[in-house]
């Protein structure tokens, strides 16, 4: 319970300090960009923990969090007053990116 009840109190935290929110779309070049640096850091994150011996659930854990913490790092810092404010769009491409970086890296290592 108190693993869920800090999970749901993550968003509020992170948006808390926001000054202000992106109107923007969701395709346009800046999406492809967050899709790919996602995927590369994911994958990247990913071969890191595994080549550290870590076992196949924490390799995963380790190469997903590291991207979309980078992710959500980049979207809390263009959300301060002079950024372009927080997307929930970029952040989506961002979780998208990690999650097609990973499986990439599985595909590739696992044959």
């Amino acid at each position: 319970m108190r693993k869920l009840l800090s999970l749901a109190l993550i968003p509020l935290l992170i948006c808390s300090g926001c000054t202000h929110w992106a109107n923007d779309s969701w395709a346009g070049k800046d999406k492809a960009e967050h899709f790919a640096a996602s995927a590369v850091l994911a994958a990247a994150g990913t071969a890191y923990a595994n080549n550290q011996g870590r076992n196949e659930a924490q390799s995963r854990s380790f190469g997903l969090l590291f991207s979309v913490g980078l992710g959500a790092g980049k979207e809390f810092y263009d959300s301060r007053e002079a950024g372009s404010g927080w997307s929930w769009k970029d952040f989506s491409w961002d979780i998208a990116g990690a999650a097609t970086g990973y499986s990439a890296y599985q595909l590739i290592h696992n044959q």
